[in-house]
């Protein structure tokens, strides 16, 4: 049974969440927009709420609102009770049981580094379940059911909560076969005017990680064109391309650690380019992790912290 206070606050739901759209927002009709109200609604919400508590709550200006000392002081409880709300919904609506945690991940990420080691979780935590998300896209967290991700890029997530788990380094890579063919045990720069080149599109999105043409350039290569050869749009596929022996890929170190230990890739050359880019654990912004969620963030940075990839192939 609710008591009485709960009773009332029950009442004040949606003068609540027109404060905490006005406070966001900082404008009436801004939080009108959005919660499909007026702008006058919005306003006696606002002062339905400002009698409840005996106080004003927002100072009014011709730009727009911003929040009194006071309000400001209760808004964070505000905006999480609802973000709790919010994630609640979502478990119910996706109905996944309580032991289970969706991870999002790009698909190679997967193939290439999570599943060689995603039993040490199991092992560790039998209690509890990783539902795997594959894709290359940003995936809302709230709406598609996510708890926690993995990505790679510059740590800027729009309401998302970033931590640095690990950099990367880029190299170029080829099968032993290619070599073999060749006639060569490694290939010197002169080589590359004459193989086929294998690109890896997904990391277009940074403007600062090396490709064909910066790796060339840097080692003062400028005649040969650095764009020809295979480009693939997706990462495990462009490795894949390079273990049949279809031409040189500049990889990923993270992501091609196993094929390097088991021989289906070999290193052509010595020295590396390092990423701009590094690898995030990302969840949303102001989510209380539930103890499984924060499992798998702190199982993620072990197993990062663990990775002596640097000692064995640099």
């Amino acid at each position: 049974m609710l008591n009485e206070e709960a009773r009332r606050i029950a009442i004040y739901l949606n003068a609540l969440r027109a404060f905490e759209a006005a406070a966001r927002l900082q404008t009436f009709s801004a939080a009108a927009e959005e919660l499909n109200v007026t702008p006058p609604a919005i306003s006696q919400l606002i002062k339905t709420l400002e009698d409840y508590v005996g106080r004003s709550l927002f100072e009014r200006s011709r730009s727009g609102v911003t929040l009194t000392p006071e309000a400001a002081a209760i808004y964070p409880q505000i905006r999480d009770g609802f973000s709790l709300l919010a994630e609640g919904l979502q478990r119910l609506r996706t109905a996944l049981p309580v032991n289970v945690v969706t991870l999002s991940v790009t698909p190679a990420f997967a193939s290439k580094w999570l599943l060689t080691r995603i039993s040490g979780f199991s092992a560790r935590y039998p209690q509890w379940d990783i539902r795997l998300h594959t894709t290359d896209r940003l995936v809302d967290f709230r709406s598609e059911g996510v708890d926690i991700g993995v990505r790679f890029g510059i740590g800027r997530y729009p309401d998302l909560t970033a931590e640095r788990m690990m950099g990367e380094y880029v190299f170029p890579v080829c099968s032993q076969n290619l070599l073999d063919k060749l006639g060569k045990p490694s290939l010197s720069l002169d080589d590359i005017a004459f193989l086929t080149l294998i690109h890896d599109a997904t990391i277009s999105f940074d403007p600062n990680f090396p490709t064909w043409t910066s790796w060339l350039s840097s080692r003062g290569y400028n005649n040969i064109h650095g764009l020809r050869g295979m480009h693939v749009n997706a990462s495990a596929l462009a490795i894949q391309a390079a273990i049949e022996g279809h031409g040189v890929a500049l990889a990923r170190s993270r992501l091609v650690k196993e094929d390097l230990v088991s021989g289906r890739l070999v290193r052509p050359f010595d020295g590396y380019e390092t990423s701009h880019s590094s690898y995030f654990v990302v969840y949303p912004h102001h989510a209380t992790l539930r103890p499984q969620v924060k499992a798998v963030r702190d199982w993620l940075m072990s197993e990062a912290e663990e990775e002596q990839i640097l000692t064995t192939y640099y």
